[in-house]
């Protein structure tokens, strides 16, 4: 049995769909106090819309405080800044360069306006080269080291603040100097990297080479 067209779009315009949406708007919020998160109420009048209204409590900056607290106590423990004090020693290493002042106190160490736990970021080896040179005389709980230092990596300053520790102790005392020199502690280490050469890949390496 055939249909006419006129007959299929007669009986298509006759349907009709309708849905429902509840009028009850929702809401979902993350937080009580600190983060909310609303939907708008859904209305079949007005084209629907999705709106988001969020809001997040600000947390105090603790490391920023925390290096200015730091930063505070140096001050008052140095006044004049670095050059102005009297128990000073600079070291270097490959291209780092420390400047440490020690001063009578209960063994803290200060680098950069930061704890040395937290600036040498807890490498046991960076953390026993800066405490060498008081623990071979002794005085590991006795005197606060406090560290300016730049250039070269992490493990370049921590030797070259072992040496400016080494040679600020030999301004407390020229008895210092024996068990220290004992200890290797008062050579400058000049040892750098080769420069690398033209037409190898680094100082010697060349090449691979080929006969044929």
């Amino acid at each position: 049995m055939a249909m006419s067209i006129s007959s299929l779009t007669s009986s298509f315009s006759s349907l009709s769909f309708s849905s429902q949406v509840s009028q009850k708007p929702y809401s979902i919020s993350l937080a009580p106090s600190s983060k909310s998160l609303r939907l708008s109420q859904f209305s079949t009048n007005k084209p629907q819309s999705l709106t988001i209204l969020a809001t997040v409590a600000a947390e105090p900056l603790t490391g920023d405080l925390e290096t200015t607290n730091i930063e505070k106590y140096v001050k008052s423990r140095l006044p004049g800044g670095f050059a102005a004090q009297t128990l000073i020693g600079t070291g270097r290493r490959k291209c780092a360069i420390a400047r440490v002042v020690i001063q009578e106190g209960t063994g803290k160490f200060i680098i950069n306006y930061r704890d040395a736990q937290e600036y040498l970021q807890g490498n046991p080896l960076w953390l026993q080269y800066i405490k060498v040179p008081l623990a071979t005389l002794g005085y590991e709980t006795s005197y606060d080291v406090f560290v300016k230092a730049h250039g070269g990596g992490l493990s370049g300053q921590a030797q070259a603040i072992s040496l400016g520790i080494a040679r600020a102790l030999l301004k407390v005392s020229e008895d210092h100097r024996k068990p220290l020199r004992k200890e290797g502690l008062l050579t400058r280490d000049a040892r750098r990297v080769e420069r690398k050469k033209a037409g190898l890949h680094k100082a010697r390496k060349a090449p691979q080479f080929s006969k044929r």
